[in-house]
């Protein structure tokens, strides 16, 4: 006996004590998963989980074998308990949310947690895929996803969108959002170049060649910054400086279409006219830029302006064909057949896709309703506007003031007051700006009082008039609760008007919409954080939940809870959150 009991303690102490945690089960579970057992691998995580809650890689990969196995669902749980609860900043799971609603056919949520990635992960690990998804998406909804930007990649959809303000002609839009641009986007060079566009449409020049001498200062060669600088001392009759520039842009070759187009169409605005032909005809035999009938009538105004006949007219033909409906090409081939005939003598026509500033304004007298919308939102149209107004002799300032009343937009009343500022404008002109936009404000005003929202109270009182009260006093008890989310949102926001008309907008909505839940709240800090968040997400401001929780004394997750909920019942908020 006393033998075999020492073979026993020998054999005892030859082994090894398994100590059992949260490594000991995630190994177990990635060596079931070499084997392809998935099940088995499924069970360690959960395990692993139980030793070690906090950490949300074991819930990360419990949510992928959940979703390898197709229950997308349970996977998706998870996913959101982590963000809720375990890591807000773990804003790759959206990422993976967004697959398993794609996964499962619901398309409108995974571009809901798709744009939620790109917008808030500042890492991209998976851009690449996310690129795909999104054009998946684009394909599946046909419409492109409500991106405001892609924080890993800084300032690239703010770049983008103040591009499009600027191909439609909203050039102070633009103008504010390209200065709020952080030198230390990777394309801030380009930035600064059309940042000095905006200025150069609406008319502020000394604005305009401040902002390129910067982009010059960094990079001397940069061929946007010089074509712009060429022009804007063209229009200073600064004329030794542009006589230089041109010297240096007629030895450019450049090979990117983009750059073969600016060298182009600023040669034409310079008057070197055979230069910008030539250009221009490289563009027209690029398979690319072929079909695009502004570009085909560019080419026909270089080669007008050079004695070109024949070719301006097999070009205005071409620009008919590329664009049926437009007005300009017949307009100019008419002009054209004046000069052949020697009814007209020949001028140099300028290179805009639009008929000229006086054409366009005996057009409008014969409207009696004013400027269609499609000439009201023509960015070309716009900008001649602006240039009028500023650089126009007095008769057609007044001209352009009066048109400027008929479009009256945001542009044109950031204009008019700008004009109405100007020192060394004559006092005429001054009144009748000034005339102008009082009208425009006050229509304005009207339309938001028109569309003014009864008080919350009365709203939430309607609303639940007809739901179920368990306790008496209870309705009395909730609605005043409910008041104190939009009126502590508001208080936190008192400075920014807008916000705080847009959150009274889908407060009221979420109160008569979930009226049959209301009970007397709780959290009222989280609501109102969460109603803060939408409410700056749809007027594109840079927001996030970490950003409104530090205001608010609150935890992120917080956040996200709240706004997501007031967001899955307002089917008006975008889904963006």
């Amino acid at each position: 006996m006393k033998g075999k009991l020492l073979r026993a303690e020998g054999d005892l102490a030859n082994i090894i004590p398994i100590h059992l945690d949260a490594s000991f089960f995630f190994e177990r579970a990635v060596r079931s998963l070499d084997r392809n057992h998935v099940d088995k691998a499924l069970k360690y995580f959960r395990k692993a989980v139980e030793y070690e809650p906090e950490n949300p890689v074991n819930h990360c990969n419990m949510a992928g074998i959940l979703s390898e196995k197709g229950d997308y669902e349970a996977s998706n749980a998870i996913l959101a308990n982590v963000l809720d609860v375990v890591d807000p900043s773990m804003t790759e799971c959206y990422f993976y949310m967004a697959n398993n609603y794609a996964n499962m056919d619901r398309f409108e949520e995974a571009e809901q947690a798709l744009v939620t990635y790109l917008e808030e992960d500042t890492q991209g690990q998976f851009m690449t895929e996310a690129e795909e998804m999104m054009e998946l998406l684009y394909y599946e909804l046909d419409r492109p996803a409500k991106l405001n930007r892609i924080k890993s990649r800084k300032g690239v959809v703010e770049h983008d969108h103040a591009r499009e303000l600027l191909e439609e002609g909203k050039f102070a839009q633009a103008a504010e959002l390209l200065e709020g641009m952080p030198p230390d986007y990777p394309d801030y060079l380009a930035v600064r170049n059309n940042l000095a566009l905006a200025y150069y449409y609406m008319g502020q020049f000394p604005k305009a060649r401040e902002t390129i001498a910067e982009v010059l200062e960094q990079e001397p060669g940069n061929l946007h910054a010089l074509c712009n600088l060429a022009i804007f001392h063209q229009n200073e009759n600064r004329t030794d400086q542009v006589l230089l520039l041109i010297k240096k842009l007629r030895v450019i070759v450049p090979f990117q279409q983009e750059q073969v187009y600016k060298l182009a169409t600023t040669m034409g605005i310079l008057g070197q006219h055979d230069t910008a032909y030539v250009h221009f005809r490289r563009l027209l035999k690029a398979e690319e830029t072929a079909a695009d009938p502004a570009l085909a009538h560019y080419a026909a105004v270089a080669a007008f302006n050079t004695g070109r006949y024949d070719a301006a007219e097999r070009l205005w033909h071409h620009v008919s064909k590329l664009d049926p409906g437009s007005e300009v090409s017949p307009f100019y081939l008419s002009r054209l057949k004046a000069v052949q005939q020697d009814e007209l003598q020949p001028e140099n026509l300028s290179y805009h896709y639009h008929l000229p500033f006086d054409e366009q304004f005996k057009q409008w007298e014969n409207y009696g309703n004013g400027i269609p919308e499609e000439m009201k939102n023509d960015p070309l149209i716009r900008s001649s506007f602006f240039w009028a107004l500023r650089h126009g002799d007095r008769a057609t300032k007044l001209q352009v003031i009066h048109a400027l009343g008929m479009i009256g937009d945001y542009e044109v009343q950031q204009a008019l007051q700008s004009f109405i500022q100007e020192s060394d404008e004559q006092q005429d002109l001054v009144e009748a700006a000034q005339s102008v936009l009082n009208e425009l404000l006050a229509t304005e005003q009207h339309s938001e009082r028109s569309r003014a929202v009864l008080p919350l109270s009365t709203v939430a009182a309607r609303s639940i008039q007809n739901a179920s009260i368990s306790a008496e006093g209870s309705q009395t008890e909730s609605i005043s609760h409910w008041q104190a989310v939009v009126d502590r949102a508001l208080q936190m926001t008192e400075t920014k008007a807008e916000l705080q008309q847009e959150m009274e907008r889908i407060w009221t909505d979420y109160v008569s919409r979930a009226h049959p839940e209301m009970t007397a709240m709780k959290h009222i800090e989280g609501w109102a954080a969460g109603l803060e968040y939408l409410a700056a997400k749809i007027h594109r401001r840079p927001v996030t939940y970490q950003s409104v929780a530090e205001r608010y004394g609150i935890s992120a997750s917080t956040v996200s809870k709240y706004a997501k909920q007031i967001n899955k019942v307002c089917s008006t908020v975008p889904p963006t959150v």
